[in-house]
């Protein structure tokens, strides 16, 4: 991933995110407009088109940046040698401006003012437990994926998890700070008021922190090859041609082509 010019990935990692507030939110709105007073319908259509979204939005810009859209997949990746941590540390502003300008731009797709903030509470002990377990299961998703050589399935993996969880949690699986704060600034089916907004984040970083525990546990031996390798497949020097980086036709890739043994 270090092969890329940072400045392109910060420009993927923000426009990843703002596509992926604009799918949550305005796949939220729509529901909502489409299915008034079934919630259960709205949420199997908000979850669904979310899951899907997440997919492409990996698939287009995971080759550039690696599809983190998240502060947490960042830090910890960073934490196993896949991302420089000051990398990760300019990751994380673009990543939360990217879910506030798709939160905009969700609002102003249906007519809306591009700034409500939201009303929706969501701060009970089951919330706060329910984003540590889908934080955490994420990561253990993505990190299973790249031990085992199969990170070139993560991008589909990674949408089903979180359209999955938008149902087993109670706080329909938020699992990324940035899309917290970005759903903030919308007050519809997927907003979240700025009091709950402290205690998701919170719980966030708690399931980042357990997660990362648990990935030394179960996978030991994480190489840096294979944490930078997370989400989606890169081909080192094969992406940008400021660095000179061979085609990737060129490139071998030992780490997903092969399985590797935990």
């Amino acid at each position: 991933m270090d092969d890329v010019v940072l400045w392109r990935r910060l420009v993927a990692e923000a426009l990843g995110s703002a596509f992926l507030a604009a799918v949550v939110i305005g796949s939220g709105i729509a529901a909502q407009q489409l299915s008034p007073g079934n919630v259960g319908l709205e949420l199997l259509e908000n979850a669904a088109a979310t899951a899907a979204g997440l997919f492409a939005i990996i698939l287009m810009f995971g080759p550039i940046s690696g599809g983190h859209f998240n502060p947490v997949v960042s830090f910890v990746d960073a934490g196993f040698g896949g991302l420089r941590w000051r990398d990760a540390a300019a990751y994380a502003p673009v990543q939360v401006a990217g879910c506030i300008g798709g939160a905009v731009v969700a609002n102003l797709m249906f007519s809306r003012a591009a700034i409500s903030i939201s009303t929706k509470p969501r701060s009970s002990g089951g919330h706060w437990l329910s984003e540590v377990v889908a934080t955490l299961g994420l990561l253990l998703v993505i990190f299973a994926l790249a031990r085992s050589g199969r990170s070139r399935v993560a991008p589909a993996a990674v949408g089903a998890y979180i359209g999955a969880a938008y149902f087993f949690t109670s706080s329909t699986s938020f699992a990324n700070p940035a899309i917290t704060v970005g759903r903030m600034f919308s007050n519809s089916f997927a907003g979240i008021a700025p009091s709950s907004v402290p205690g998701f984040i919170s719980a966030q970083i708690v399931g980042g922190l357990l997660g990362f525990g648990l990935i030394r546990v179960l996978y030991p031996g994480v190489t840096r090859a294979e944490a930078a390798d997370i989400i989606f497949a890169h081909l080192r020097g094969a992406t940008d041609p400021e660095k000179g980086g061979a085609t990737q036709d060129s490139v071998p890739h030992p780490t997903t082509d092969q399985p590797r043994k935990s």
